[in-house]
Protein backbone atom coordinates (compact mmCIF):
# COMPACT_ATOMS: atom_id res chain seq x y z
CA UNK A 1 0.00 0.00 0.00
CA UNK A 2 1.25 3.47 -0.92
CA UNK A 3 0.24 6.12 1.58
CA UNK A 4 -1.16 9.38 0.26
CA UNK A 5 0.08 12.82 1.21
CA UNK A 6 -2.43 14.22 3.69
CA UNK A 7 -2.73 18.01 3.99
CA UNK A 8 -5.71 17.92 6.37
CA UNK A 9 -5.95 20.67 8.99
CA UNK A 10 -7.05 18.11 11.57
CA UNK A 11 -7.29 15.31 12.34
CA UNK A 12 -3.96 15.54 10.60
CA UNK A 13 -1.06 13.42 9.44
CA UNK A 14 0.74 11.28 11.98
CA UNK A 15 4.35 10.15 11.54
CA UNK A 16 4.45 6.85 9.67
CA UNK A 17 6.92 5.45 12.20
CA UNK A 18 4.42 6.14 14.97
CA UNK A 19 1.60 4.43 13.11
CA UNK A 20 3.80 1.42 12.45
CA UNK A 21 4.76 1.13 16.11
CA UNK A 22 1.13 1.47 17.19
CA UNK A 23 0.21 -1.25 14.67
CA UNK A 24 2.90 -3.57 16.00
CA UNK A 25 1.76 -3.00 19.60
CA UNK A 26 -1.97 -3.03 18.86
CA UNK A 27 -2.72 -6.57 20.03
CA UNK A 28 0.17 -7.13 22.41
CA UNK A 29 1.90 -4.27 24.21
CA UNK A 30 5.41 -5.34 25.19
CA UNK A 31 4.46 -8.98 25.76
CA UNK A 32 1.56 -8.29 28.12
CA UNK A 33 -0.95 -9.96 25.84
CA UNK A 34 -3.26 -6.96 25.61
CA UNK A 35 -3.58 -3.64 23.82
CA UNK A 36 -2.96 -0.29 25.49
CA UNK A 37 -6.64 0.36 24.72
CA UNK A 38 -7.58 -2.45 27.09
CA UNK A 39 -5.21 -1.49 29.87
CA UNK A 40 -6.24 -0.03 33.22
CA UNK A 41 -5.18 3.58 33.55
CA UNK A 42 -4.42 2.75 37.20
CA UNK A 43 -1.89 0.06 36.28
CA UNK A 44 1.83 0.58 36.77
CA UNK A 45 2.41 -0.09 33.08
CA UNK A 46 0.04 2.63 31.92
CA UNK A 47 1.29 4.97 34.64
CA UNK A 48 4.75 4.61 33.12
CA UNK A 49 3.38 5.34 29.62
CA UNK A 50 1.65 8.49 30.85
CA UNK A 51 4.58 9.78 32.90
CA UNK A 52 7.06 9.12 30.11
CA UNK A 53 4.89 11.13 27.71
CA UNK A 54 4.79 14.04 30.14
CA UNK A 55 8.53 13.92 30.74
CA UNK A 56 9.29 13.82 27.01
CA UNK A 57 7.02 16.81 26.39
CA UNK A 58 8.73 18.69 29.21
CA UNK A 59 12.09 17.93 27.63
CA UNK A 60 11.00 18.97 24.14
CA UNK A 61 9.66 22.34 25.31
CA UNK A 62 11.99 22.80 28.29
CA UNK A 63 9.04 23.08 30.68
CA UNK A 64 10.13 23.84 34.24
CA UNK A 65 8.62 22.46 37.44
CA UNK A 66 6.89 25.82 37.86
CA UNK A 67 4.32 24.48 35.41
CA UNK A 68 1.85 21.61 35.61
CA UNK A 69 1.35 19.58 32.43
CA UNK A 70 -2.22 18.33 32.10
CA UNK A 71 -3.68 15.86 29.63
CA UNK A 72 -7.39 16.68 29.47
CA UNK A 73 -10.40 15.61 27.42
CA UNK A 74 -12.54 17.59 25.02
CA UNK A 75 -10.09 19.30 22.73
CA UNK A 76 -9.20 22.96 22.53
CA UNK A 77 -12.80 24.12 22.11
CA UNK A 78 -13.64 22.85 25.59
CA UNK A 79 -10.80 24.99 26.88
CA UNK A 80 -12.61 28.08 25.58
CA UNK A 81 -14.94 27.61 28.56
CA UNK A 82 -12.53 25.88 30.93
CA UNK A 83 -10.08 28.79 30.92
CA UNK A 84 -12.47 31.52 32.13
CA UNK A 85 -14.11 29.10 34.57
CA UNK A 86 -10.73 28.63 36.22
CA UNK A 87 -8.96 31.95 35.73
CA UNK A 88 -11.61 34.67 35.44
CA UNK A 89 -12.69 35.68 38.91
CA UNK A 90 -15.80 37.61 39.89
CA UNK A 91 -15.57 41.25 38.84
CA UNK A 92 -12.46 40.67 36.73
CA UNK A 93 -11.94 41.25 33.02
CA UNK A 94 -10.09 39.04 30.55
CA UNK A 95 -8.63 40.54 27.38
CA UNK A 96 -8.91 38.76 24.03
CA UNK A 97 -6.93 39.50 20.86
CA UNK A 98 -9.14 38.35 17.98
CA UNK A 99 -7.27 37.47 14.81
CA UNK A 100 -9.41 34.69 13.35
CA UNK A 101 -12.28 32.33 13.92
CA UNK A 102 -10.69 30.36 16.77
CA UNK A 103 -9.77 33.33 18.93
CA UNK A 104 -13.17 34.81 18.11
CA UNK A 105 -14.92 31.63 19.27
CA UNK A 106 -12.81 31.62 22.44
CA UNK A 107 -13.92 35.17 23.25
CA UNK A 108 -17.57 34.45 22.57
CA UNK A 109 -17.46 31.43 24.86
CA UNK A 110 -15.72 33.37 27.64
CA UNK A 111 -18.48 35.99 27.67
CA UNK A 112 -20.75 33.32 29.18
CA UNK A 113 -18.60 33.29 32.32
CA UNK A 114 -17.57 36.89 32.82
CA UNK A 115 -16.32 40.00 31.10
CA UNK A 116 -14.26 39.11 28.03
CA UNK A 117 -13.04 42.33 26.48
CA UNK A 118 -11.91 42.44 22.84
CA UNK A 119 -8.67 44.37 23.21
CA UNK A 120 -7.89 44.20 19.49
CA UNK A 121 -9.39 42.62 16.39
CA UNK A 122 -8.48 42.24 12.74
CA UNK A 123 -12.00 41.29 11.68
CA UNK A 124 -12.36 44.48 9.66
CA UNK A 125 -9.35 43.28 7.66
CA UNK A 126 -10.99 39.87 7.06
CA UNK A 127 -8.48 38.43 9.53
CA UNK A 128 -5.67 38.87 7.00
CA UNK A 129 -3.29 40.43 9.54
CA UNK A 130 -2.46 40.90 13.22
CA UNK A 131 -3.23 44.28 14.80
CA UNK A 132 -0.11 46.19 15.77
CA UNK A 133 0.54 45.54 19.45
CA UNK A 134 0.80 49.28 20.11
CA UNK A 135 -2.92 49.61 19.27
CA UNK A 136 -4.15 46.95 21.71
CA UNK A 137 -6.49 48.37 24.33
CA UNK A 138 -5.52 46.17 27.25
CA UNK A 139 -7.36 46.24 30.56
CA UNK A 140 -5.48 47.36 33.64
CA UNK A 141 -5.00 44.35 35.95
CA UNK A 142 -6.71 41.97 33.54
CA UNK A 143 -7.22 38.40 34.75
CA UNK A 144 -5.36 37.23 31.66
CA UNK A 145 -4.72 38.07 28.00
CA UNK A 146 -5.73 35.42 25.46
CA UNK A 147 -4.62 34.95 21.86
CA UNK A 148 -4.37 32.17 19.26
CA UNK A 149 -0.76 31.79 18.20
CA UNK A 150 -1.76 30.32 14.84
CA UNK A 151 -5.18 30.66 13.24
CA UNK A 152 -5.69 27.38 11.41
CA UNK A 153 -8.57 28.54 9.21
CA UNK A 154 -7.20 31.87 8.03
CA UNK A 155 -3.52 31.00 7.97
CA UNK A 156 -2.33 33.81 10.27
CA UNK A 157 0.51 33.20 12.74
CA UNK A 158 2.04 35.52 15.31
CA UNK A 159 5.73 36.13 14.59
CA UNK A 160 6.18 37.26 18.21
CA UNK A 161 5.08 36.47 21.75
CA UNK A 162 2.94 39.33 23.09
CA UNK A 163 4.51 41.29 25.93
CA UNK A 164 1.75 41.93 28.47
CA UNK A 165 1.51 42.47 32.23
CA UNK A 166 -1.30 39.97 32.86
CA UNK A 167 -0.85 36.19 32.60
CA UNK A 168 -0.61 35.32 28.92
CA UNK A 169 -2.93 32.53 27.75
CA UNK A 170 -2.40 31.07 24.29
CA UNK A 171 -4.01 28.56 21.98
CA UNK A 172 -1.11 26.67 20.37
CA UNK A 173 -3.22 23.86 18.92
CA UNK A 174 -1.83 24.08 15.41
CA UNK A 175 1.74 25.22 16.02
CA UNK A 176 2.92 23.62 19.27
CA UNK A 177 6.12 21.58 18.88
CA UNK A 178 6.78 23.11 15.45
CA UNK A 179 9.58 25.32 16.81
CA UNK A 180 11.22 26.22 20.15
CA UNK A 181 8.91 28.01 22.58
CA UNK A 182 9.74 30.03 25.69
CA UNK A 183 7.08 28.56 27.98
CA UNK A 184 8.18 30.86 30.81
CA UNK A 185 6.54 33.79 29.01
CA UNK A 186 3.09 32.26 29.49
CA UNK A 187 0.59 31.72 32.26
CA UNK A 188 -1.16 28.98 30.32
CA UNK A 189 -0.71 27.21 26.98
CA UNK A 190 -3.25 24.81 25.56
CA UNK A 191 -3.22 22.69 22.43
CA UNK A 192 -5.67 20.24 20.92
CA UNK A 193 -3.81 17.11 19.94
CA UNK A 194 -5.02 16.43 16.42
CA UNK A 195 -2.50 18.55 14.55
CA UNK A 196 1.05 18.25 15.93
CA UNK A 197 0.59 16.01 18.99
CA UNK A 198 -1.47 12.96 18.09
CA UNK A 199 -5.02 11.80 17.39
CA UNK A 200 -8.12 13.73 18.37
CA UNK A 201 -9.62 13.30 21.83
CA UNK A 202 -7.06 14.86 24.13
CA UNK A 203 -5.78 18.37 24.84
CA UNK A 204 -2.52 19.36 26.50
CA UNK A 205 -2.63 22.21 29.02
CA UNK A 206 0.58 23.71 30.37
CA UNK A 207 -0.33 25.95 33.29
CA UNK A 208 1.80 27.90 35.76
CA UNK A 209 1.27 26.34 39.16
CA UNK A 210 0.45 29.57 40.97
CA UNK A 211 -2.58 29.99 38.67
CA UNK A 212 -3.99 26.68 39.89
CA UNK A 213 -5.00 28.45 43.09
CA UNK A 214 -7.56 30.45 41.11
CA UNK A 215 -9.63 27.35 40.29
CA UNK A 216 -12.82 27.59 42.37
CA UNK A 217 -14.50 24.55 43.88
CA UNK A 218 -17.79 25.65 42.32
CA UNK A 219 -16.86 24.63 38.77
CA UNK A 220 -17.31 21.10 37.37
CA UNK A 221 -14.56 18.90 38.77
CA UNK A 222 -13.67 17.56 35.32
CA UNK A 223 -12.84 21.11 34.22
CA UNK A 224 -10.94 22.11 37.35
CA UNK A 225 -7.23 22.63 36.64
CA UNK A 226 -6.24 22.32 40.27
CA UNK A 227 -8.00 18.98 40.70
CA UNK A 228 -6.65 17.73 37.37
CA UNK A 229 -3.11 18.58 38.46
CA UNK A 230 -3.57 16.99 41.90
CA UNK A 231 -4.85 13.79 40.27
CA UNK A 232 -2.11 13.65 37.59
CA UNK A 233 -4.77 14.06 34.87
CA UNK A 234 -6.49 10.86 36.06
CA UNK A 235 -9.44 12.01 38.15
CA UNK A 236 -11.41 9.69 35.89
CA UNK A 237 -10.43 7.43 32.99
CA UNK A 238 -8.47 9.60 30.55
CA UNK A 239 -8.38 9.03 26.77
CA UNK A 240 -5.64 6.44 27.29
CA UNK A 241 -4.92 5.51 23.69
CA UNK A 242 -4.67 9.13 22.52
CA UNK A 243 -2.28 9.81 25.41
CA UNK A 244 -0.20 6.76 24.48
CA UNK A 245 -0.01 7.84 20.82
CA UNK A 246 0.95 11.37 21.84
CA UNK A 247 3.81 9.82 23.79
CA UNK A 248 4.95 7.97 20.66
CA UNK A 249 4.89 11.25 18.73
CA UNK A 250 7.02 12.91 21.41
CA UNK A 251 9.57 10.09 21.10
CA UNK A 252 9.53 10.50 17.33
CA UNK A 253 10.14 14.24 17.64
CA UNK A 254 13.13 13.60 19.87
CA UNK A 255 14.55 11.22 17.26
CA UNK A 256 14.20 13.94 14.62
CA UNK A 257 16.33 16.28 16.72
CA UNK A 258 13.61 18.01 18.70
CA UNK A 259 11.75 21.23 18.04
CA UNK A 260 14.80 23.12 16.82
CA UNK A 261 15.28 20.63 14.00
CA UNK A 262 11.56 20.66 13.24
CA UNK A 263 11.59 24.45 13.02
CA UNK A 264 14.18 24.34 10.25
CA UNK A 265 12.22 21.75 8.29
CA UNK A 266 8.90 23.56 8.76
CA UNK A 267 10.35 26.88 7.69
CA UNK A 268 11.78 25.28 4.57
CA UNK A 269 8.49 23.58 3.69
CA UNK A 270 6.44 26.75 4.07
CA UNK A 271 8.99 28.94 2.25
CA UNK A 272 8.91 26.63 -0.77
CA UNK A 273 5.15 26.72 -1.07
CA UNK A 274 4.80 30.47 -0.51
CA UNK A 275 7.58 31.17 -3.00
CA UNK A 276 5.77 29.23 -5.69
CA UNK A 277 2.42 30.87 -4.91
CA UNK A 278 3.94 34.35 -4.92
CA UNK A 279 5.70 33.70 -8.21
CA UNK A 280 2.50 32.66 -9.93
CA UNK A 281 -0.31 34.71 -11.43
CA UNK A 282 -2.56 31.66 -11.19
CA UNK A 283 -2.46 31.23 -7.38
CA UNK A 284 -2.48 33.78 -4.58
CA UNK A 285 -2.39 34.05 -0.79
CA UNK A 286 -4.15 37.04 0.84
CA UNK A 287 -2.38 37.08 4.22
CA UNK A 288 -0.01 39.85 5.29
CA UNK A 289 3.45 38.44 4.61
CA UNK A 290 4.61 39.50 8.07
CA UNK A 291 2.24 37.02 9.71
CA UNK A 292 1.81 34.15 7.28
CA UNK A 293 1.37 30.78 8.94
CA UNK A 294 4.02 28.10 8.56
CA UNK A 295 1.48 25.45 9.46
CA UNK A 296 -1.57 26.33 7.35
CA UNK A 297 -1.18 27.81 3.88
CA UNK A 298 -4.46 28.98 2.31
CA UNK A 299 -4.48 29.89 -1.37
CA UNK A 300 -7.00 30.65 -4.07
CA UNK A 301 -7.05 30.13 -7.81
CA UNK A 302 -7.40 33.08 -10.15
CA UNK A 303 -10.57 31.44 -11.45
CA UNK A 304 -12.62 29.89 -8.66
CA UNK A 305 -14.59 27.93 -11.27
CA UNK A 306 -11.55 25.65 -11.44
CA UNK A 307 -11.63 24.80 -7.73
CA UNK A 308 -13.60 21.60 -8.12
CA UNK A 309 -11.33 20.35 -10.91
CA UNK A 310 -8.23 21.21 -8.88
CA UNK A 311 -9.45 19.25 -5.87
CA UNK A 312 -10.56 16.27 -7.94
CA UNK A 313 -7.27 16.01 -9.79
CA UNK A 314 -5.29 16.55 -6.59
CA UNK A 315 -7.12 13.66 -4.99
CA UNK A 316 -6.40 11.49 -8.01
CA UNK A 317 -2.74 12.41 -7.53
CA UNK A 318 -3.01 11.24 -3.88
CA UNK A 319 -2.78 14.79 -2.51
CA UNK A 320 -5.62 14.76 -0.02
CA UNK A 321 -7.69 17.24 2.01
CA UNK A 322 -6.67 20.43 0.23
CA UNK A 323 -10.13 21.99 0.32
CA UNK A 324 -10.21 25.24 2.28
CA UNK A 325 -12.41 25.68 5.33
CA UNK A 326 -16.06 26.00 4.38
CA UNK A 327 -16.17 29.56 5.77
CA UNK A 328 -13.40 30.91 3.52
CA UNK A 329 -13.31 28.58 0.52
CA UNK A 330 -10.35 28.12 -1.77
CA UNK A 331 -7.57 25.71 -0.85
CA UNK A 332 -5.52 25.09 2.26
CA UNK A 333 -2.40 22.99 2.70
CA UNK A 334 -1.59 22.16 6.30
CA UNK A 335 2.12 21.49 6.77
CA UNK A 336 2.35 20.08 10.27
CA UNK A 337 5.40 18.27 11.62
CA UNK A 338 4.35 14.89 10.25
CA UNK A 339 3.86 16.19 6.69
CA UNK A 340 7.16 15.35 4.95
CA UNK A 341 8.98 17.80 2.73
CA UNK A 342 8.41 15.40 -0.15
CA UNK A 343 4.69 16.10 0.20
CA UNK A 344 5.26 19.81 -0.36
CA UNK A 345 7.45 19.09 -3.38
CA UNK A 346 4.71 16.84 -4.80
CA UNK A 347 2.08 19.51 -4.21
CA UNK A 348 4.13 22.19 -5.93
CA UNK A 349 4.77 19.94 -8.92
CA UNK A 350 1.05 19.24 -9.16
CA UNK A 351 0.21 22.94 -8.92
CA UNK A 352 2.70 23.74 -11.68
CA UNK A 353 1.16 21.16 -14.00
CA UNK A 354 -2.38 22.26 -13.17
CA UNK A 355 -1.45 25.87 -13.93
CA UNK A 356 0.14 24.81 -17.21
CA UNK A 357 -2.98 22.88 -18.21
CA UNK A 358 -5.52 25.47 -17.08
CA UNK A 359 -3.78 28.83 -16.94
Amino acid sequence: MTRAYNFCAGPASLPEEVLQQARDEMLDYQGLGMSVMEMSHRSDVYGHIAKTAENDLRELLDISDDYAVLFMQGGASTQFATIPMNLLGAGQTADYIVTGQWSQKAQKEAVKFGKAHIAASSEADNFFSIPDASTWQLTDKAAYVHYAANETIGGVEYPFIPDVDAPLVADFSSSILSEPLDVSRFGLIYAGAQKNIGPAGIVVVIVRRDLLERSPNSIPVMMNYRVTAEKDSMYNTPPTYSWYLAGLVFKWLKRQGGVKAMAEINQRKAAKLYAYIDGSDFYSNPIDKACRSRMNVPFVLADSALDKRFLQQAEEARLLNLKGHRSVGGMRASLYNAVPEAAVDALINFMKQFEKDNG
